[in-house]
């Protein structure tokens, strides 16, 4: 055990399920193929890690992924409370220092990962803003129940609130270079996972012919 910890929320890849939003333009076909995708990226970019490594699914434990870390399922009313409680975890498990990142970020990698490991050595929380006003990384050093309780989830105002309570109570906190996630058509054909991955383009255009 290591007394670092990377937790990965992960949404079970069902077709009419993951990124409903982007499937209102492209099909839930399109959405399934782009967030298989966006996993595979997570996965790409937590797999060297030499530290350990907790995933979280939304609702089933799929064996074929991550296949060498622990499993488990999402356990809350909302995103919040089920990224509270997986801190909760952690931290009672003995880790000192937790980041949890999504999985629907084209751009993450290692780096950012350990970037948010290495804030924590001075602050008691980091975050990875998204373009979104949203945040792609949250991590702790303790835990901060103020950042999961009474949020505005998916509000482009999340970030702004939630630092300046911090700010309020003199917590500690460091950010991480802002990174866009995948949530609608414009936000994919912008990207350049997007732009350079034919085979992908190559079988939304076909969905969508």
């Amino acid at each position: 055990m290591t007394d670092t910890l990377v937790i990965v929320f992960v949404k079970n890849i069902t077709l009419g399920t993951v990124k409903t939003r982007l499937a209102k333009t492209i099909g839930n076909l399109g959405a399934f193929e782009v967030y298989t995708e966006l996993v595979k990226i997570t996965e790409n970019a937590t797999e060297q890690l030499p530290i350990d490594k907790r995933i979280y699914f939304s609702n089933t434990v799929v064996e074929s992924q991550w296949p060498n870390d622990y499993k488990t399922v999402q356990n809350g009313n909302d995103l919040g409370e089920r990224m509270m409680n997986a801190f909760k975890d952690g931290f009672e498990a003995g880790y000192k220092r937790i980041v949890l990142i999504g999985s629907d970020l084209p751009d993450i990698n290692a780096t950012h990962i350990m970037n948010g490991l290495k804030a924590l050595e001075a602050n008691d929380v980091v975050f990875g803003p998204a373009e979104d006003g949203g945040y792609y990384l949250v991590g702790m050093s303790q835990l901060e129940a103020s950042v999961f309780t009474n949020k505005p989830w998916s509000q482009p105002h999340l970030l702004t609130e939630t630092l300046q309570e911090l700010q309020k109570n003199n917590v500690s906190v460091s950010t991480l270079d802002t990174l866009n996630d995948i949530d609608t058509y414009e936000d994919l054909i912008a990207s350049d996972f997007y732009k350079s991955n034919i085979k992908l383009q190559e079988k939304i255009q076909q969905l969508n012919d």
